[in-house]
Parts: structure tokens; C-alpha cells; sequence
């Protein structure tokens, strides 16, 4: 009895990961009618530079209070961030960015007055030196 339904649960996890291949080839060429990359998104772009005495802890608690806001806030379609690590020097001391996709304005707009991002807020004003906000819409 175990030997079918292991072979069943091979097949089935065979199919998902050629489904899965598939859809992410379909992806790359903006085929894919269920992805979120098969119609143009609105990307949010947030630089920060922060406050000189800003310690790493704090900075620390900031990071992980943005990659929070996702699992507070259902608009946002995805979220990742980096640190600058361009050899150009052309960052003007901005440190931090933080890309969030939006799959409407609508989305974007429930955004900006969460309260959810209204703490995100207080959490990192009083850190900023600079904030520097992009918004645009993908093309293709």
C-alpha cells in the first residue's frame, strides 16, 4: 500500500516542479496569465540614508520592521531590499533600499495610510537623514 502511494506522491511532486518550470519559462517571456509579472506592476521604490549616530541595532530594528509590512499589509504584491553595495560612490550616503510592488495604485494608495505603515513611520523618522521615494510602472 505504501509503495502506490509513494509513487503517486513522486508523480505528483514530478508534475508540480514541471509545472513550476514551465510557468517560471512562460514568466521570463510575460506569458504567464497567473503571475504577477504577466501585466505591468507599480514598483515603490524607498532609499533611506540615515542620521549619523543611528546605531546598527537601530538600524537592525528598522530592516526588520519594513520586511514586517508585508505580512500586515495584503496590497503589497512583493517586497525585497538590499544595502548599496555599487562600486560607482554615487549613492549621496543613501544606504538602504526597499522595492515593493504594488499590482494597482488602488493597492499602492491602501498602502501609504495604513497604520501598519503609519508605525513603520515612527519607528524610522526620527532615524532619516534622507529619504528618497520612486514610484513607476514596469514596462515591457
Amino acid at each position: 500500500m505504501r509503495r502506490p502511494l509513494a509513487l503517486g506522491m513522486f508523480i505528483a511532486l514530478a508534475f508540480w516542479a514541471g509545472c513550476s518550470q514551465t510557468e517560471q519559462k512562460a514568466c521570463v517571456r510575460g506569458e504567464c496569465p497567473n503571475c504577477i509579472c504577466a501585466k505591468p506592476v507599480l514598483r515603490h521604490v524607498v532609499l533611506f540614508k540615515f542620521k549619523d549616530g543611528t546605531t546598527p541595532e537601530q538600524v537592525k530594528r528598522i530592516e526588520q520592521a519594513f520586511a514586517e509590512l508585508p505580512g500586515k499589509i495584503k496590497e503589497i504584491a512583493r517586497f525585497e531590499w538590499g544595502t548599496d553595495v555599487s562600486p560607482e560612490g554615487k549613492a549621496q550616503g543613501l544606504t538602504h533600499c526597499f522595492l515593493l510592488t504594488f499590482r494597482t495604485e488602488a493597492d499602492r494608495d491602501a498602502y501609504l495610510p495604513h497604520p501598519a505603515h503609519k508605525e513603520f513611520g515612527s519607528i524610522v523618522g526620527p532615524h532619516l537623514d534622507k529619504v528618497c521615494v520612486v514610484d513607476y510602472w514596469t514596462r515591457r
